[in-house]
């Protein structure tokens, strides 16, 4: 939990400030007073130190959230820090200087610092709506199943919430537009939209399954839940002011909150807050800052506070003196002038989009070419949240080599107007911006001036072209890898007379191309040698190294070299010469929509099982209400636990040394292995052990933990963190799997799948192939980090503990290990979890059971939730992995034999490496019969973290190494990979390598029915024909199938227990082992139950999961939660229907539950019941390959169509079709939600989600990629712009004898999200014959032999380094002997 506004103790060295406010003429205020969710709030002990998020929450208001933290240099609770997920977003309306109006803008509160919302109205979640009466924004989320996990959700409301606050009619653009600063790990992001667009112009049309478009229904005209189908351009697109779905909550803006009429009238006075740490300035005029700044030159100038609180929270700078700018009306204004246009340099960026736009309309398009290009920059710079607050005088000072708008500015020849106070007033500087930059985040602005307004000259009417560029991994809110801007004037002879280069990402600063500038000048433009001798310029501008900072070296070069290509044959039509026309545009994404088949379920429903209904918990989720393990009210006496982690991926330790934190006031002690009960306390990792809570004498990675520091807040048990000196010997350490197998570091494991001959398979095939497939990991990214609150009860050795895990029977066992007493004293209880994904399977583990420790050595509650940073380097991964495979197969496309020997990257300790290195082994033929087939299976073993499960444990591996061999087999034989796929499908009855018999098989309907609902024939010819006539542009497609089985691999995690109680007054009270996290779990539980009970599902509510209602529970986990703990909650209610039986027979028909009860009580009738379940007929013997591996394969297909800008990387997904067998569904809405979510993550892993570590420096052997702004996952715009999601009907189910004769889904359609990658390769195949470069019908291998060898993920620079077009080819850059890249990739 977050301080309150108070100030707060420290050891630092106190700052001698004197009586800075008697020190300025000045006088300056000292009381806070803004008004929150409607009333006033006046504070006059204020922490200059605290972002609102951190009051917020200090004073009870959770629903606004801290997901993403940033630490080993700050303290747990400080939110992302980096405004990169927007869970934490709130609104804050103010009256706007620069436009005179009041806005309302989305604002990430961990950003924020709490003195800056002065004279502002803060509105949280909780001040829209609550369950009882919510916003219709909540509602419509939560209704139309746009809420799992729930942790992201508040934040997602509030970003729509200020989307109508400001216009009340958006339009599709608005809408999608408005969550570019918002992420989700659970829904795929489409049932988000498709409630947010029901609050627009054509909402009436908008759902393609809405009955006015001839659909089945939309889930939102009949008021009830499962999310809605999307929008679909059929019928009237006539705007209509409003429209609500039957049954919903009508949108009336004027009900809202209004501006506070106090504000209105409220004067800005200049504020100070100070303590013995900070001083903070809230200036109202130009001259009150000048005046500070005169005094204290070194004093912080904070705008947005964008990258102050990024400094401040990764770097752990400091700023003893800081001034806020963003209440000075002077720096938020504009001017057009004759011949530039004059902008406040604190303007925000969300206003200078609309200057830019205004400007246009002002100057015309031609004159306004540059601020176009700033508008085009700004677009995609960050999301909305940080353009609300962030200002370009903000980001010039940060001197950032990647800056989007800093190479406009330089291109386009700005002036930036410095201001700083003088003897005799105020002195203005004008600093060309070709002078500004002075060296790596340094600029020649004097210390006691400030950047006041900016100068943006204006282009001609004729002969000037200025246009600006942007790459990145993912086209909203990304840092950029190359920004460009690029300014050509001519005279009239067609002579360049001027022309500015301007490049960011290729140097240390924003720089100007000197030798093609150079080269450029007073050539006549519109000649080939003219571009030529450009590139070749560019060429030796940008010589990069292979091992240059930041790595990419080829791709960047790449970049600068064709974006200047571009933008020579944009001109060039311009002037209507000859062009190479089509590389000019740029890939847009169109407004995305979608289908669900609504009545997927019909021929099963019953009263409550088989019906879409909502998440149980979504509207707690969309008002703030729900509660989450950090959001528990701080307790009495409650420290707060910071990691001490390992800075070394492999190292002896020498000493460590806490003393200095210990004296730091706050810091109550230190924990680490001798705070242990015993040595073996300190191990654990069933069955080997091998795994430490702490590191003893030697750390085997970076970020393992050494020991603990507890204090009396989060800020000084990070402090307290920092302090503990460590001293390392370095020793040598191993990464990729590569280097491992080449150093045979392997964990002590073995496994082999044996079926047939594969040497006699390989004697009578045609062909024998051989090839590699490869891909990395992979962020679990779940928006809540681990989280652990453990409250020792002082009897007995009891010690309650709730966490954020998916294992509490695990989290109870290792607690009671280092506590050294009996689990029957520990319970460990779970809520819910703001994701999970697997992440929180066993790593949660480490972190409850060290809290439980500390809690126990300290007599205290103590309480820790990780950071994003600290989460992402501890908690391990999804496993690499590499698969080397031979195949026999003959000419017909017969597979005969396959040998397939796979490693996965383990990390440095085992966890669950070896499971899932078998669950990968039994999914690598995927849909595929192969007679003779040999696997083996071996663990690598690395000094990376160990890395864990991941939803799919192990399968998408396997099927991803299966899709490329027969993706490159295909290639070999010359045949449709779509062709051979089908001559080796599974038949009914066939078995697989490990012997199981292939039941209900469906994969070859759904392929069937797929083919024909795509139209993939048709679109296949149309393909064809579009790449025959397109250079840089590629279409490609695929199908991919899937088998995923369900079951523990480990026999004795299938079991499942439950416990129903029936009250007096009819209610159920439901308890089993699984966790919710987001899938519905409880959701479907709670159905099962109140059909089973034949009772409303109102009557029936689970609570939590607890250990000490439910024993020895599996983790939830396998996609069998639904199954074990479903059919163990139906066996307590069968029982309990036994015992009511008699009742209902004497009552009759129409007797309610409370009737029953009641009679059944006084006749001392046992209402409570415990069930269990057990999977039933499964057990397999590896070595021997016999026995039943899995209880069933749940099945699906899905096609999927991109296209790529072949000269960027840049791609786009045209649309995907998903059918999945998930036999007769409890819950359709939920399934939905679960394979749209499957699939994004899944599109994430293959295409986007890349882990990268540092190779040498300080940092060698760290994960670079540690937050959002270094690891990127799938955003609202990267989803499939045509989506079309059903679930297989009419078909019947023979062998599957499941709870309700479902399939589990919450894992099998991840590998569906492939679909794309293999849609991208496709396209690539297409890209590179354009060339000449195809496979070689029956070559076995070679350097020349043509074929694609793609690696997983395949992001921009692979794509583009996959391409052989001569741009690329002269931008390749080979490493010298010995030379490697700058980053690692494991």
């Amino acid at each position: 939990m977050a301080p309150s506004a108070v100030p707060v103790e420290s050891g630092a060295t106190p700052l001698d400030l004197g009586s800075l406010p008697g020190s300025l003429t000045t006088t300056f205020d000292d009381t806070l007073r803004f008004y929150l969710n409607g009333t006033r709030v006046v504070l006059d002990d204020i922490d200059p130190e605290i972002t609102l998020l951190e009051y917020l929450r200090g004073i009870g208001l959770t629903g606004t959230k801290l997901p993403l933290g940033s630490q080993l240099t700050f303290p747990p609770d400080s939110g992302c820090g980096e405004g990169g997920c927007g869970a934490c977003t709130v609104v804050v309306s103010q009256f706007n200087p620069t436009t005179n109006k009041i806005y309302h803008a989305s604002v990430n509160a961990c950003l924020a610092p709490l003195v800056s919302v002065d004279g502002k109205h803060v509105i949280t979640v909780e001040g829209i709506g609550n369950v009882k009466k919510p916003h219709p924004a909540q509602e419509r989320v939560a209704k139309g199943n746009g809420s799992q996990c729930g942790f992201c959700t508040p934040g997602i409301v509030m970003s729509l919430y200020a989307l109508l606050r400001n216009n009340d009619n958006p339009s599709e653009h608005d809408i999608e537009e408005a969550f570019d600063g918002n992420l989700c790990r659970c829904t795929g992001y489409r049932p988000i939209l498709d409630a947010a667009h029901t609050f627009t112009k054509k909402a009436p049309s908008a759902c393609g399954n809405s009955k006015a478009n001839g659909g089945s229904g939309c889930c939102m005209e009949g008021g009830g839940g499962g999310g809605c189908g999307g929008a679909n351009q059929n019928g009237d697109d006539q705007p209509i002011k409003r429209f609500t779905p039957p049954g919903f909550i009508e949108y009336n803006p004027e009900t809202e909150l209004i501006f506070p009429p106090a504000l209105k009238k409220q004067e800005f006075r200049p504020l100070s807050f100070g303590n013995k740490r900070k001083r903070w300035f809230r200036p109202t005029k130009l001259e009150q800052l000048l005046e500070i700044k005169k005094m204290y030159p070194n004093a912080k100038i904070i705008g947005g506070s964008t990258e102050t609180q990024i400094e401040i929270k990764f770097k752990a700078l400091q700023y003893p003196i800081s001034v806020f700018v963003g209440d000075i009306p002077e720096l938020r204004q504009y001017s057009f002038k004759e011949n530039h246009l004059e902008v406040g340099g604190n303007i925000t960026l969300t206003d200078l989009e609309n200057v830019c736009q205004e400007a246009i309309k002002h100057y015309g398009e031609k004159r306004g070419q540059i601020f176009n290009a700033m508008y085009k920059q700004l677009k995609y710079f960050a999301g909305r949240q940080i353009r609300n607050v962030g200002t370009p005088a903000g980001n010039l000072v940060t001197a950032s080599p990647i800056s989007d708008l800093n190479p406009v500015l330089l291109a386009a020849d700005a002036v930036l107007v410095a201001k700083s106070l003088g003897e005799s007033g105020i002195v203005e500087t004008e600093i060309p911006m070709s002078q500004f930059f002075t060296g790596y985040r340094r600029t020649a602005l004097p210390q006691d001036a400030i950047l006041a307004a900016i100068r943006v000259p204006l282009t001609r009417e004729k002969n000037e072209l200025f246009r600006a560029y942007k790459q990145a991994k993912r086209k909203d809110d990304d840092i950029a890898i190359v920004t460009s801007a690029f300014r050509v004037r001519l005279n009239e002879d067609g002579i360049v007379d001027q022309c500015s280069l301007v490049y960011g990402g290729m140097a240390p600063t924003t720089v100007g191309a000197k030798t093609a500038n150079s080269y450029l000048l007073g050539k006549k433009f519109a000649e080939q040698q003219t571009l030529e001798g450009v590139m070749n310029a560019l060429e030796q501008d940008f010589n990069l190294s292979f091992s240059v900072p930041g790595g990419m070296a080829t791709y960047r070069k790449s970049l600068a070299i064709g974006l200047f290509y571009r933008f020579y044959h944009e001109f060039m039509l311009i002037l209507g010469s000859t062009a190479d026309e089509e590389v000019v545009p740029e890939l847009e994404r169109e407004i995305s929509t979608g289908q669900e088949d609504r009545e997927a379920a019909a021929a099963y429903m019953q009263e409550t099982v088989g019906k879409s209904n909502p998440h149980l918990a979504a509207l707690k989720q969309v008002t703030g209400e729900a509660q989450y393990t950090d959001d528990i009210p701080p307790l009495k006496n409650e420290l707060y636990g910071c990691l001490v982690l390992s800075t070394k991926a492999h190292a002896k330790l020498l000493s460590v040394d806490a003393s200095a934190a210990l004296d730091i006031p706050g810091v109550v002690d230190y924990i680490d292995k001798n705070d242990m009960p015993n040595a073996a306390a300190n191990h654990w990792g069933a069955p080997h052990y091998q795994e430490v809570f702490f590191a003893e004498d030697t750390v085997y990675t970076a970020g393992q933990p050494i020991g603990l520091i507890v204090a009396t807040s989060a800020a000084r048990a990070a402090e307290g963190a920092r302090a503990v000196k460590v001293e390392y010997e370095e020793l040598p350490a191993i990464y990729t799997m590569e280097e491992a197998i080449e150093k045979e570091s392997f964990f002590d494991f073995f496994r082999e799948i044996k079926k047939g001959d594969t040497q006699e398979g390989f004697k009578n095939s045609d062909y024998v192939f051989s090839g590699v497939a490869r891909m990395g990991g992979q962020e679990h990214f779940y928006l809540e980090t681990n989280a652990t609150l453990a409250i020792p009860k002082h009897e007995d050795g009891e010690m309650e503990i709730i966490s954020s895990t998916q294992n509490p029977n695990e989290a109870q066992a290792y607690a009671a290990r280092v506590l050294d007493v009996a689990a029957n004293k520990i319970v460990v209880k779970v809520k819910r979890l703001g994701g999970g994904f697997g992440g929180k399977e066993t790593r949660s583990v480490q972190l409850s059971s060290i809290i439980a420790l500390a809690a126990q050595k300290t007599g205290r509650p103590v309480r820790c939730m990780l950071t994003r940073e600290e989460d992402m380097v501890i908690s391990g991964q999804r496993h690499p992995f590499l698969g080397r495979w031979k195949m026999g197969v003959n000419k017909d496309g017969k597979i005969q034999a396959l040998e397939v020997d796979i490693f996965n990257n383990g990390g440095w300790c085992w966890d669950l490496s070896a499971a899932v290195c078998e669950r990968a082994m039994t999914h690598s033929d995927n849909c595929y019969h192969i007679p003779n087939m040999h696997v083996t299976g071996r663990i690598c073993k690395t000094n990376t973290m160990s890395n864990t499960a991941f939803r799919g444990f192990g399968g998408p591996q396997g099927m991803f190494i299966a899709e490329s061999y027969m993706n490159e087999v295909a290639d070999r034989l010359g045949m449709p990979v779509e062709r051979f796929r089908e001559i080796n499908f599974y038949k009914p009855g066939e078995r697989t390598h490990f012997n199981q018999e292939i039941q209900d098989w469906h994969v070859p309907l759904m392929w069937e029915q797929v083919m024909k609902e795509a139209e993939y024939e048709s679109r296949r010819e149309a393909i064809a024909k579009y790449n025959v006539e397109h250079k840089w542009r590629k279409r490609g497609l695929a199908i991919i199938p899937t088998k995923f089985g369900i079951s523990f691999t480990a026999l004795w995690f299938n079991q499942a227990g439950a416990l129903v109680h029936i009250y007096h007054d009819g209610s159920v009270l439901v308890a089993h082992g699984g966790t919710e996290m987001g899938q519905g779990l409880h959701t479907k539980m709670t159905q099962i139950a109140a059909q089973a009970l034949n009772v409303p599902l109102e009557n029936v509510f689970i609570s939590e999961t607890a250990t000490n209602t439910v024993a020895n529970a599996s983790a939830t986990a396998a996609s069998a939660s639904s199954d074990l703990n479903g059919y163990a909650i139906y066996n307590a209610c069968q029982q309990l229907n036994e015992r009511l039986a008699p009742y209902r027979e004497k009552l009759g028909p129409d007797a309610t539950m409370k009737d029953l009860a009641h009679a059944a009580y006084f006749d001392r009738v046992n209402l409570s019941a415990q069930g269990f379940y057990k999977t039933p007929e499964i057990g397999y013997t590896w070595g021997e390959n016999k026995g039943k591996m899995f209880f069933y394969f749940t099945q699906g297909v899905t096609a999927a169509e991109v296209e790529i800008d072949t000269l960027t990387g840049t791609w786009t997904c045209l649309r995907a079709d998903i059918k999945m067998d998930v036999g007769q569904s409890i819950n359709p809405a939920i399934d939905y939600g679960q394979i749209q979510g499957a699939f994004v993550q899944g599109l994430g892993l293959f295409t986007m989600e890349e882990s990268l570590w540092m190779r040498n420096g300080p940092m060698a052997g760290n994960l670079v990629t540690r937050g959002p702004g270094t690891y990127k996952i799938p955003g609202f715009r990267d989803i499939p712009q045509q989506w079309n999601v059903s679930l297989l009907k009419d078909v019947e189910w023979k062998e599957l004898r499941t709870i309700q004769r479902s399939r589990g889904v919450g894992e099998p359609p991840l590998f569906m999200g492939s679909a794309v990658f293999f849609a991208i390769r496709d396209a690539l195949k297409a890209a590179r014959a354009q060339y000449g470069v195809k496979a070689k019908v029956g070559a076995e291998g070679g350097e020349d032999d043509g074929l694609l060898r793609l690696e997983s993920p395949a992001t921009p620079e692979r794509i583009r380094l996959a391409c052989v077009d001569p741009i690329v080819e002269r931008a390749r850059v080979l490493p010298k002997e010995g030379e490697k890249s700058f980053f690692i990739a494991i």
